[in-house]
């Protein structure tokens, strides 16, 4: 086993060949979202990879017919049916609610439950409960914030968006308790997804993804270290120049090359997202900037890991300005990869991300 070997698979097994949006799902489990277009959802250009013909905005207009949710799981995104399911009932969050909040939730909900459906706009005009301090130090509506909340203790769900917008359902919990047994199969099941998507991951990277879990399952927190010590006895492992890694049992590195393929990444996508193993696999260090201020910015806001085979060469900033795709690139080597086949791939997909953005704005 060799780190060549271990890149190669990373690349060739979560990128598959292109299938149906339901399929490509199914085989995720887990699509990471993030509202930031820059040039388009994160959640739309991890799937324009891996479904044919696919086209921003296509999640969020199929939606209502797909069989998922939107929920937590290691973070917020998109999950199938089967792992929503796993996941709940949350019988707490991280905290109970307040008395006061308790109050307030329970008439929302009644709220929600007499229309059918509310976008939040019409739960703040009857309710208006003014602002509050969000997970990142600003503030929020606060009846929007609460509509989060009931969300995430699977109280209410995402019935779908209405131009990016989250308009809400009522939910009916389950109100039995899980029994030891079964919820020892949840969490193993949830760890093997986590595997299933991420893999081959090095240890620490694979202890540290499978502690989020606490946000899938906050009620169940105290199960996710034993579940872990399983999992590292469960699946496939080997140790390569003194780190070990895992993967799902019965799959094993080696098989086919990468294709000679070019592919703008998002920066969540599969491929990239764990930073350890992105610099254990390609030698050097990625981070995603749109946060950061911007005299502090090495790559730009929203770079995008420009992946060749399966090196990731390089990075580029895309956007759209009047129907024109304008992109600029940047190189770990100072300079593209001297192949003729490199400059033509790269072309080709930017057609291809011209032809995935062309209708975004499409109702």
């Amino acid at each position: 086993m060799t780190v060549d070997a271990l890149r190669a698979f990373a690349v060739t097994r979560t990128l598959f060949p292109p299938t149906t949006l339901d399929r490509a799902l199914d085989r995720l489990g887990f699509v990471q979202a993030d509202p930031i277009r820059a040039p388009a959802r994160a959640q739309d250009l991890i799937l324009r990879h891996r479904v044919a013909g696919y086209r921003a905005g296509d999640l969020e207009r199929r939606y209502v017919d797909l069989d998922i949710e939107e929920d937590f799981f290691i973070v917020y995104g998109f999950v199938t049916a089967r792992l929503h399911a796993l996941m709940h009932p949350r019988s707490r969050g991280f905290d109970p609610f307040p008395a006061a909040h308790a109050a307030r939730a329970r008439r929302l909900l009644r709220f929600v439950r007499e229309r059918g459906e509310a976008h939040p706009r019409a739960v703040n005009e009857r309710f208006a409960h003014g602002t509050t301090t969000n997970y990142w130090g600003g503030l929020s509506n606060a009846t929007t914030h609460l509509l989060d909340q009931l969300h995430y203790r699977g109280l209410l769900r995402v019935a779908r968006r209405e131009r990016g917008v989250r308009v809400y359902a009522a939910k009916e919990v389950p109100r039995a308790a899980v029994p030891a047994a079964e919820r020892r199969v949840r969490v193993d099941a949830l760890i093997d997804a986590v595997v299933a998507l991420y893999a081959p991951l090095p240890a620490a990277s694979l202890s540290a993804t499978v502690r989020r879990l606490r946000f899938a399952v906050p009620q169940w927190a105290d199960d996710i270290g034993p579940a872990l010590r399983r999992a590292q006895a469960r699946v496939a492992r080997a140790s390569v120049d003194g780190v070990d890694w895992y993967w799902p049992a019965g799959e094993r590195p080696g098989g086919e090359p990468a294709a000679p393929v070019v592919r703008l990444l998002a920066p969540f996508d599969p491929v990239v997202w764990d930073r350890r193993r992105f610099e254990r696999l390609w030698g050097w260090a990625y981070r995603f900037e749109a946060y950061t201020p911007a005299a502090r910015r090495l790559r730009g806001y929203y770079a995008l890991p420009l992946l060749w085979r399966d090196r990731v060469v390089g990075w580029g900033n895309l956007a759209m300005k009047q129907g024109a795709l304008h992109a600029a690139f940047g190189y770990v080597d100072g300079r593209p990869p001297r192949d003729r086949a490199f400059r033509r791939q790269l072309d080709a997909e930017l057609d291809r991300m011209r032809a995935f953005l062309a209708d975004e704005e499409r109702p």
